[in-house]
């Protein structure tokens, strides 16, 4: 089951961009993504129309963070991002005719939305500050200088 890492991603990529003093082009977010720069332009122009983003054309131009990572939380994202599904489990059929599956799909059901209420409220916790302080502790641990 493939599963959706575009959270995941744009989360890497809003990092790296807060580790430049400038704009970054999409084809440098690509190359350290491994993906084509449409895929960077597409995902952060919904960023963008959020403002979490900014884009400038031309000859020094690229993307930019457009505020304060502490005002940013993995929830924001996932929202901006159209809250895909977190979970890839589901019932088997959502109108089944047997009494059985009325009563297991009651029960998923039900632990399906706790499970994914619960993962919002974590999201909403998490700021993109707290990620970029996490990166740069380990990186200290490991003895690496700061890029910044």
């Amino acid at each position: 089951m493939k599963k959706d890492s575009r959270l995941s991603g744009v989360l890497h990529v809003l990092l790296h961009m807060a580790e430049q003093d400038g704009p970054l082009t999409s084809e440098a977010l690509a190359r350290v993504m491994g993906t084509n720069p449409v895929v960077i332009r597409r995902v952060l122009s919904g960023l963008r129309q959020k403002g979490y983003v900014r884009s400038e054309k031309g000859h020094g131009g690229g993307w930019t963070l457009a505020c304060d990572l502490s005002r940013i939380t993995l929830r924001d994202i996932y929202i901006a991002l159209g809250s895909p599904g977190l979970l890839a489990m589901g019932n088997r059929t959502e109108s089944p005719g047997c009494l059985v599956e009325v009563v297991v799909n009651a029960a998923l059901s039900q632990a399906f939305q706790d499970a994914e209420a619960l993962l919002l409220h974590r999201f909403g916790d998490v700021t993109l500050a707290s990620l970029s302080a996490d990166f740069h502790r380990r990186l200290v641990a490991v003895g690496k200088v700061r890029v910044k």
